[in-house]
């Protein structure tokens, strides 16, 4: 871990209950948490979290320490963990306590569980109205599937995504990156700031009622607006592009590569680099609308030429020409490269059995902010006494 950075983060003095588990949710407070605000992770005593048993599982460094996750490690760094069990009364009412000076809450129940346990929106708006309730969930509180159990993989399939991911002669498939998952903590990260923004000039809280369908849908915006402006729903084109070309991946003499000549002049300084000039005028791929309509016929030129010269050959002559190109690189080759490296996205991080591993961090610049990793991830209610400690001196209108 960093040393404390003596200059305020931007959410610093915001109060989080993270009060779900798994993706969505907490990648949403490990958001706020990054920026500085006070997350606290309400967990279940019996083993809290289930992304906790999640491997790759790593041994501290002294016998007897056990092992800890490191996949729970990336989403939770930052943050505090307290262990309450709701069915309990007098846990519950510990818990709304904490309500009294939260300025957010995060859940990722079924719609209605926090209902019937005495924790909904309007429930807790009771103690706190300044409060700013998020729901994360499969299919939204309303409609024929609010009830409907979720998971990314199912998501991605009733949303389309998986629709036009695959080979066009293949099976659709997932996506490798969980992208339903953190899409909606994302959105749930920025709306729920919106509100609290709008709760400290009004004192009204809000809720946030957010979706991996809705949030899958919202980064479709090219696929549906090509279904709604033609009426034929968008294809699998493994990865090329349906309005582009060439702009796919191609195979050279040793690996994989991509390049994206996505205008007419691109386009030219690709024919250059290949020495097929004369490709420039060719009818069939005169225009950008007439490449992507011919894309195959033009892949079946440029793949053998492509053949002939190792990858690094032609990333090489692209980028001298700014023609945009990459390796198709695995993560072992992206988290080594040395871009990655100097923009300090890897770092360091602490384990409470004393496990060292690397994570990478928060990816985005800010000025007069630096991220650093201020609290490792937390035991199972490491932080039960002093969050009630903390949390319940300070009066509400303070947090303001």
């Amino acid at each position: 871990m960093s040393a404390p950075s003596s200059t305020p983060k931007p959410l610093a003095g915001v109060r989080v209950l993270e009060f779900a588990q798994i993706a969505a949710g907490p990648f949403t407070g490990s958001l706020l948490a990054d920026l500085g605000a006070d997350v606290v992770k309400v967990e279940r005593p019996d083993g809290g979290d289930g992304m906790r048993g999640w491997p790759p599982l790593h041994d501290g460094p002294e016998a007897g320490e056990g092992v800890f996750s490191g996949n729970f490690t990336s989403l939770n760094r930052n943050k505090r963990s307290i262990a309450l069990d709701i069915k309990s009364p007098a846990d519950r009412e510990r818990l709304l306590t904490l309500i009294e000076s939260a300025d957010v809450f995060i859940e990722n129940f079924r719609p209605g569980a926090l209902i019937r346990a005495g924790l909904g929106y309007q429930q807790l708006q009771a103690r706190n109205p300044r409060l700013v309730y998020c729901s994360i969930t499969g299919y939204g509180q309303s409609g024929p599937y609010a009830q409907k159990g979720a998971f990314d993989v199912t998501v991605q399939a009733m949303s389309g995504v998986m629709s036009v991911t695959g080979e066009p002669d293949g099976p659709p498939v997932k996506c490798g990156v969980p992208v339903g998952d953190f899409a909606t903590g994302l959105y749930a990260a920025f709306v729920t700031l919106a509100a609290v923004m709008r709760a400290r000039e009004t004192g009204q809280g809000a809720y946030v009622d957010c979706s991996i369908l809705g949030a899958l849908l919202g980064i479709s915006a090219l696929q549906t607006s090509e279904y709604f402006g033609t009426g034929a729903p968008p294809r699998r084109l493994g990865s090329a592009h349906p309005r582009n070309a060439p702009y796919a991946g191609f195979d050279a003499a040793d690996k994989p590569f991509t390049i994206a000549a996505g205008n007419d002049k691109l386009w030219r300084d690709t024919c250059d680099i290949v020495g097929r000039p004369d490709l420039a005028d060719d009818p069939r791929f005169a225009t950008q609308s007439l490449r992507a309509r011919n894309q195959q016929e033009l892949a079946a030129i440029l793949q053998p030429i492509f053949a002939t010269r190792p990858a690094a050959d032609w990333l090489a002559a692209f980028d001298g020409l700014g023609v945009p190109c990459a390796p198709i690189n695995d993560f072992a080759e992206i988290l080594s490269d040395p871009h990655v490296q100097d923009r300090g996205w890897v770092l360091p991080i602490t384990m409470p059995n004393g496990a060292v591993a690397d994570t990478v961090g928060f990816p985005v610049g800010l000025s007069d902010f630096t991220f650093e990793i201020s609290r490792r991830p937390p035991l199972l209610g490491e932080h039960n006494d002093e969050v009630f400690e903390e949390w319940t001196a300070r009066p509400l209108k303070a947090a303001q």
